[in-house]
């Protein structure tokens, strides 16, 4: 019997090898060498992922043997090896003319009859499902394709909404020359692969109707940081080629996996594109497409509503985690998808292994930074006027820094001019450009999103890219000295001039583990997923204000009386960034969800402590519409601020938006993870009286695991800490506030400044008196303010007093970590 099944299994992957022409649902991800890394993944996916509901347009692959029987018919490799007998990828001018040769050699050789015959054959069956000369797409899939270690992406050439048998014989022939595009010839040598070791087969699939609707690129991972538990999603209107080439600035979804797993809805980011432009059918006319621009209100709203990101989502997960079952190793996911116009039915249309951050060495912490001093956009007080405000801004590739000389290239025809070292400045980038693009020490390009042509090659090749800039080479001049950052953030920036930076390499196994946890200080949610490769025990200190100041930028008040507002020009700009809700109080809650959300998700399940809204009186002020509802006070640091405001009733309904949006956070995206703070809280009973109001809004202490900390930064809160311990689950000590407050100095006036100091004795008995007594009570207590950060003498102090964990700035989690070990 098992002879049988051998001789089975012999006898079918004979007729397979032999075969000019396969359908994909018989083929899978075992058949690369025979269709391609391309087609075998759609039949992969037609065959195991199908029937748990990922959709795929079916269709079917001419093999390896059928592109290598039209080479040896027409004797056809002797001619190429002496086209590329002097093939220097590196002479822009050798590299065009010999692939130009290779490809006027393909294309006016015929095919066989027994090809033609047997497209033909698998063209009329593919009518016959569908209807009479069905819309498809022909795409290249070459055998050395979409491995985990090169994507060849682009390299061939895909052509979509082919018509009738001859548009289809015509776009596999032409499909056969791509295999000798110029770039395809630059990308094989760069990477070891032989020319002639290659094969090409063409999956011809049937069109999905994007032109009617939607279409994207999602990743099962952060293309920036690596991060592994978040799926990128990028959309626009029309035919996906746009997003893939970079043409347009797509819409751009984050989506927790972990939680979205477990049945919750984690969005954590939707960030609007511009998506200027559409590519649509070309009908009745000479071209197969064609780009038209997209309504000015189209424009405005977003490309996907949240059930079908949710659902790319979790076929992104299904992706994921079947082909790292079947390849042994945890495979992330390049994924393009497309949505008909016509069913409304979401497809997915391709699917490769990602390779760059899946190569990444795990052990090693590579950071970026520029060096400090009078002459760096990293210091926290610049200069004034500042220096180094960016001359562009766009979206971060990467986290590194590049600098050299800019240079402006227009035309794909000028890439000589460029030249090693080069900063490289265009609209955008297409497979052409990419004999280049290794010679470049960054790119910045006018168009794209992070899942544009321009960023995959910029990862792959670690160069650092900004894309979407919008106006980078009308702004930029070739010659000028620039230095290109991705290392502060999702928001890349171009700075003039040279920059001093430095690079900063950690390698993980060697850190010690130490009993008292180290926590971190966490405000910017761009920032969330890279720091999260810190070692860290979770967030000690998210501030909400971060959010509130710089994502929000309106005062809550003025969200829920917008009507009322009497400051029309305050007015109109609210109007501006709220412009897609009705309910200007849904913007506030959405965007502190998702910000929160993001830093949750970076450190889940590990704790993460959010810090309930502390602005002062004067700060809220400067929120837009806030002058109207905020009231003068002399003295705002020890006025009118923290747990104060919660439930006093000229301020609770704007709590009320932060209660809302932390349930989200909690119920919603399943992000429980999230323990909740109140800062600047004077008596035990007013944080009874906090509690009330939060409850009042959903959030009970205790309900689902909500834990409620109290910052520790006022005496009361040292001298009662007994009875805050009836209150709350546990304290996190403010170093800033309660250094002011035990020295009765005013840590903003400039007179007394040098008279502050957390070092003080009195400073330190009263933390001292703090730890004992929460301790005793049975109460988790930390340290949250700066000292610890400033100080390593300060950090061996609570140590000594028992303290359970140290929340730090980032950049001084592990030299803390390393000077606690050396006591410990």
């Amino acid at each position: 019997m098992r002879n049988t099944v051998v001789n089975q299994k012999s006898e079918r992957l004979r007729s397979t090898e032999q075969a000019l022409v396969l359908p994909f649902d018989e083929v899978g991800i075992a058949d690369i060498p025979i269709v391609g890394g391309k087609n075998a993944s759609l039949g992969e996916m037609i065959q195991q992922l199908q029937p748990k509901g990922v959709k795929v347009p079916t269709g079917f692959a001419t093999t390896a043997y059928a592109y290598r029987h039209f080479i040896s018919s027409a004797g056809l490799e002797a001619q190429l090896r002496e086209i590329f007998a002097d093939l220097d990828v590196e002479d822009i001018g050798n590299l065009r003319e010999r692939g130009r040769k290779a490809r006027i050699l393909m294309l006016q050789t015929s095919f066989p009859e027994e090809l033609q015959q047997a497209i033909a054959q698998a063209y009329q069956n593919l009518c016959h499902q569908y209807g009479t000369d069905t819309d498809v797409a022909v795409r290249s899939s070459a055998t050395a394709e979409d491995l985990p270690d090169a994507s060849f992406a682009g390299q061939q050439e895909t052509y979509l909404n082919v018509h009738g048998l001859p548009g289809v014989l015509q776009s596999c022939h032409n499909c056969f020359a791509s295999i000798f595009t110029d770039r395809a010839i630059s990308y094989r040598q760069i990477k070891g692969f032989d020319h002639f070791d290659v094969a090409l087969s063409v999956g011809v699939q049937k069109m999905v109707r994007s032109d009617l609707s939607t279409s994207g690129v999602m990743f099962s991972i952060d293309t920036e940081t690596g991060f592994k538990d978040a799926a990128l999603i990028t959309a626009a209107y029309g035919l996906g080629e746009n997003v893939v080439q970079g043409a347009v600035n797509p819409d751009e979804y984050l989506v927790f996996k972990p939680t979205l797993k477990q049945g919750f809805r984690p969005i954590l980011k939707k960030r609007l594109g511009s998506k200027e432009i559409k590519m649509i059918y070309e009908m009745g006319g000479t071209k197969l497409t064609k780009n038209i621009p997209v309504p000015v209100s189209d424009r405005h709203l977003f490309a996907l509503s949240d059930e079908e990101i949710l659902q790319l989502a979790r076929w992104a997960c299904l992706i994921e985690e079947h082909y790292s079952q079947v390849r042994g190793t945890y495979t992330p996911m390049d994924i393009e998808w497309a949505k008909d116009g016509i069913t409304n039915e979401l497809f997915i249309v391709q699917a490769r292994p990602e390779t760059v951050q899946s190569q990444k060495v795990n052990n090693v912490l590579r950071t970026y930074h520029f060096v400090k001093g009078n002459n760096s956009p990293s210091l926290p007080l610049p200069p004034s006027p500042h220096p180094f405000i960016p001359l562009l801004t766009g979206r971060s590739v990467g986290a590194a820094i590049g600098q050299g000389k800019a240079k402006v290239i227009l035309d794909v025809n000028n890439l000589n001019l460029f030249e090693e070292g080069d900063v490289l400045i265009t609209n955008r980038t297409d497979p052409d450009w990419e004999p280049i693009m290794k010679k470049a020490a960054a790119i910045v390009t006018n168009s794209g999103g992070r899942t544009c042509h321009s960023a995959i090659i910029a990862r792959e090749l670690g160069i650092p890219a900004v894309v979407g800039c919008g106006n980078a080479t009308t702004t930029l001049t070739t010659g000028e000295d620039i230095t290109v950052s991705c290392a502060e953030g999702e928001t890349g920036k171009v700075y003039q001039g040279l920059i001093p930076f430095e690079v900063e390499e950690i390698h993980l196994e060697k850190l010690p583990h130490i009993p008292t946890k180290i926590m971190m200080n966490v405000g910017n949610p761009e920032e969330a997923f890279g720091l999260s490769a810190i070692p860290n025990d979770g967030v000690g200190l998210a501030r909400m204000e971060f959010i509130i100041a710089n994502q929000i930028k309106a005062h809550p008040l003025a969200l829920i009386h917008f009507h009322e507002l009497e400051d029309k020009l305050e007015k109109s700009k609210i109007f501006e960034l709220t412009r897609n809700y009705d309910d200007k109080t849904q913007f506030f809650v959405d965007k502190l969800a998702r910000g929160i959300g993001t830093i949750a998700a970076a450190f889940y399940p590990k704790p993460v402590i959010v810090r309930l809204s502390d602005f002062k009186s004067n700060e809220y002020s400067n929120l837009l519409g806030g002058k109207q509802f905020e009231p003068h006070e002399e003295n705002p640091m020890l006025g009118w601020r923290g747990a104060s405001r919660y439930y006093d009733p000229k301020y609770r309904e704007g709590f009320a938006l932060e209660c809302r949006a932390m349930k989200r956070v909690r119920d919603e995206m399943g992000l429980t993870n999230v323990i909740l703070m109140v800062p600047f809280c004077r008596t035990p009973e007013e944080g009874h009286r906090v509690l009330a109001e939060m409850a009042k809004n959903g959030l009970v202490k205790g309900e689902n695991g909500l834990q409620v900390y109290v910052m520790c930064e006022l005496p009361s809160n040292v001298q009662l800490a007994d009875e805050f311990c009836e209150v709350f689950d546990g304290f996190s000590i403010g170093s800033n506030d309660l250094t002011q407050l035990t020295l009765g100095l005013d840590r903003d006036s400039e007179l007394v400044a040098h008279l502050f100091d957390e070092r003080n004795e009195a400073v330190k008995r009263m933390i001292a008196k703090a730890i004992t007594t929460v301790k005793q009570h049975g109460r988790k207590i930390g340290i949250c303010g700066q000292a610890p950060s400033d100080y390593p003498e300060f950090a061996r102090f609570l140590v000594e007093q028992g303290i359970d964990s140290m929340s730090l700035n980032p950049d001084s989690v592990l030299k803390t970590l390393l000077e606690i070990a050396s006591m410990e």
